[in-house]
């Protein structure tokens, strides 16, 4: 018998394929509308990268109604003799023409073909719809081991031995990204505490969405953990008590100080190289207008938030007559979802990762500059969070639960939250980003923000944990405007 031909079939393969992807799509962590039934999905970029025997297939499919499109990346691998590998979720069966069995599967969980995508990066292929770039200089050597991470839950990541990482960009949003501009910023700064960009894929201008961003690769970068891993456990050491003899809140309080430094230089690297101002009174009220918007929205959803809405709102109409005062409140490009897992601690100090923003808001809101502060604020609010976890895990329930949350375990949680606030933004300051504690009314307002977003998504996808963002809401407004 004659072996079967290689698969390059497109209109074949994609016929095949079809049918089985909107059930597959409604089930995957990074699609928008779980909990809907099955999307209709229409394939609108379709690509055979690699034809052996497994295939690796290309697709961009387009879901959603006119004028309401989303559009999702897929890689599927597509088998005839060979089996998916271990653990690689299985897209779904179909029959060739010639009555041969196909499989598809999740293409970034099979290592050989993962190992043709970056071969296919490494050549600058630039064909059709897909143009592969790489940075001049970039050194992306064949044959390492190719391996998915499954921490993330907007994109794909695949990791290459110890020297690549390659983010694969799942729901995508036409235009510049915001990402592949930060970090090309960050290397033209130099010595700067993030991941070096080496190549990326993109769609061409001939795409129906327009030029499109559809892959990302950068230096991996070792470490020790991210900064939630790490924090949480010295919180909870810290809860039981087990650092009291030699440091009483802990020798993580260095290490946030560190992570404040890191934060400054990033932001002022940014500053530089990026557009950056000083924003007027004017735009302050109209920042505070936007402030002001979102609670409103955010009280619609959560009505656990009414008791605070009055003061929340004064905290925002605070902001353009704090600006008038003098106080500098200078917009940038920042990180825009920074927290505690977004940071690694490397051999050599802390380094920021994942510069796309928050994935849930439009590009527009990504990409425009933004105070500097609002990053400081996210990652006060991050230190918030490590605790309470921390102190769940010493109790025992969950986080934000209405379990016991009073005497020392609680009051260690607490002294230990407020140690590494002070640590982060005294560390930010000696970096050279303008002093947080000098504007405590701006961080205020920052902070309280985030925290009705936090509320927001809890009240969505966590409820036992909605208790955790309203005490810092009651806190914020409560309290005077001293010091972090």
């Amino acid at each position: 018998m004659s072996a079967p031909a290689p698969m390059t079939d497109v209109s074949e393969l994609t016929g095949r394929l079809r049918p089985l992807l909107p059930d597959w799509l409604a089930g995957r962590r990074w699609f928008a509308g779980k909990g809907q039934s099955a999307p209709l999905v229409e394939p609108v970029l379709v690509d055979v990268l690699h034809p052996g025997d497994p295939a690796l297939l290309h697709l961009v499919v387009r879901t959603g109604r006119p004028g309401h499109e989303e559009w999702y990346q897929l890689l599927v691998g597509v088998a005839r003799t060979a089996a998916a590998p271990a653990g690689a979720p299985v897209v779904g069966r179909a029959t060739a023409p010639d009555g041969s069995g196909l499989l598809f599967y999740e293409a970034t969980a099979d290592p050989e073909l993962m190992s043709r995508l970056l071969a296919h990066l490494a050549a600058e292929d630039a064909d059709g719809l897909v143009e592969c770039h790489r940075v001049p200089g970039a050194d992306l050597p064949p044959g390492l081991p190719a391996r998915v991470l499954t921490a993330e839950q907007s994109n794909t990541s695949v990791a290459f031995g110890d020297r690549l990482m390659l983010k694969v960009l799942r729901r995508l949003v036409p235009g510049p990204h915001p990402e592949l501009e930060l970090l090309t910023a960050l290397q033209r700064a130099g010595d700067v505490p993030s991941a070096r960009p080496l190549a990326w894929m993109q769609t061409s201008d001939a795409f129906p969405a327009g030029r499109t961003t559809l892959a990302l690769l950068q230096e991996f970068v070792p470490s020790r953990g991210d900064g939630w891993s790490l924090a949480t456990a010295e919180a909870a050491r810290c809860i039981t008590g087990e650092c009291a003899s030699v440091v009483p809140l802990g020798a993580f309080a260095a290490e946030s100080r560190a992570l404040g430094r890191a934060t400054a230089e990033v932001h002022t690297a940014l500053a530089q190289q990026l557009d950056s101002r000083e924003l007027a009174v004017h735009e302050a009220a109209g920042l505070a207008a936007e402030l002001t918007g979102r609670l409103e929205s955010a009280v619609r959803e959560v009505p656990a938030l009414l008791p605070f809405a009055r003061r929340l709102r004064e905290l925002h109409q605070d902001v353009p007559g704090l600006v008038g005062r003098g106080h500098r409140l200078l917009v940038q490009r920042v990180h825009g979802d920074l927290h505690l897992g977004q940071v690694l601690r490397a051999p050599h100090g802390w380094v920021l990762i994942d510069f796309e923003g928050e994935p849930g808001h439009p590009l527009h809101e990504r990409r425009r500059l933004q105070p500097a502060v609002r990053d400081v604020a996210a990652m006060l609010r991050s230190f918030d969070y490590a605790a309470h976890h921390a102190l769940s895990e010493v109790l025992g329930g969950a986080p934000g639960g209405q379990g016991p949350r009073s005497g020392r375990p609680a009051r260690r949680a607490a002294a230990w939250t407020v140690h590494n606030r002070r640590a982060f933004t005294a560390g930010y300051a000696e970096a050279g980003g303008p002093d947080p504690r000098c504007s405590p009314g701006l961080l205020r307002a920052f902070e309280a923000d985030k925290a009705v977003y936090e509320a927001v998504y809890e009240a969505r996808n966590r409820p036992d944990w909605l208790p955790i963002p309203l005490a810092a809401v009651r806190r914020l407004v409560d309290e005077r405007p001293t010091a972090a």
